[in-house]
C-alpha cells in the first residue's frame, strides 16, 4: 500500500505519484513503460483477475481517482509463501491511497460505488496472447468480494478455475 502525502492549500492539495529515488529504496528498479485509465459505470460490476505470463510478467501500480473500489490482488509465484493468498483492499479518490502489485501476482477490482475511475502504470507493455485470467469466485482462492457482482465482461466471466495441478507463473 502506497499512502500519497497531499500538500493542502486555499487551492486544494497537491501530492507526488511516483519518484524514481523512493521506489527503489522498495527494490523497484523497473520502468514505467504504460499508463492506463479505466472507466466503470455500475456499482458491484468486476474487472478480473488478470495476469500476464512470463517473460512478460509486469508489475502494476493502481489509483482510484473517482469512486471507490475494493481492489484484490492474488500470488501466483509457484515459489512463494503467500502462493494463491489473495489481499484486498479499498481505493478510492477520497483516501488517495495506491496498490503496488509484484510481478506474478494477478489484480481485479469491484467497484464499491457508481462512475469508478482508476489509473494504471505498468512496467511491461501489453502483450496479446500472453495475457491470463483466474475466475474472480474461484474457490481455491476463495476471495471474499464485499458486494453481488452486478456486471461482469464475458471474457473475465470466462477465466478458467484453478485445480490443484496448478504450479504458478
Amino acid at each position: 500500500m502506497i499512502d500519497l502525502e497531499p500538500f493542502n492549500d486555499e487551492r486544494g492539495w497537491f501530492a507526488r505519484f511516483y519518484c524514481k529515488d523512493e521506489f527503489e529504496q522498495i527494490g523497484h528498479d523497473k520502468e514505467w513503460v504504460q499508463l492506463n485509465h479505466s472507466v466503470t459505470y455500475e456499482k458491484g460490476a468486476l474487472r478480473g483477475m488478470h495476469f500476464q505470463k512470463a517473460p512478460y510478467k509486469e508489475i502494476k501500480m493502481v489509483r482510484c481517482i473517482a469512486g471507490a473500489v475494493y481492489d484484490v490482488i492474488i500470488d501466483l509465484r509457484k515459489d512463494s509463501e503467500t502462493f494463491l493468498k489473495w489481499f484486498g483492499t479499498e481505493l478510492s479518490a477520497e483516501n488517495k491511497k495506491m496498490l503496488y502489485i509484484p510481478e506474478g501476482f494477478a489484480h481485479g477490482f469491484q467497484c464499491l460505488s457508481f462512475d469508478c475511475q482508476l489509473i494504471y502504470f505498468h512496467s511491461e507493455f501489453y502483450k496479446p496472447g500472453v495475457e491470463g485470467g483466474i475466475r474472480y469466485n474461484d474457490s481455491l482462492v476463495g476471495i471474499e468480494w464485499p458486494l453481488d457482482v452486478t456486471t461482469i465482461s464475458e471474457r473475465d466471466q470466462s477465466h478458467p478455475y484453478l485445480d490443484e495441478n496448478f504450479k504458478g507463473i
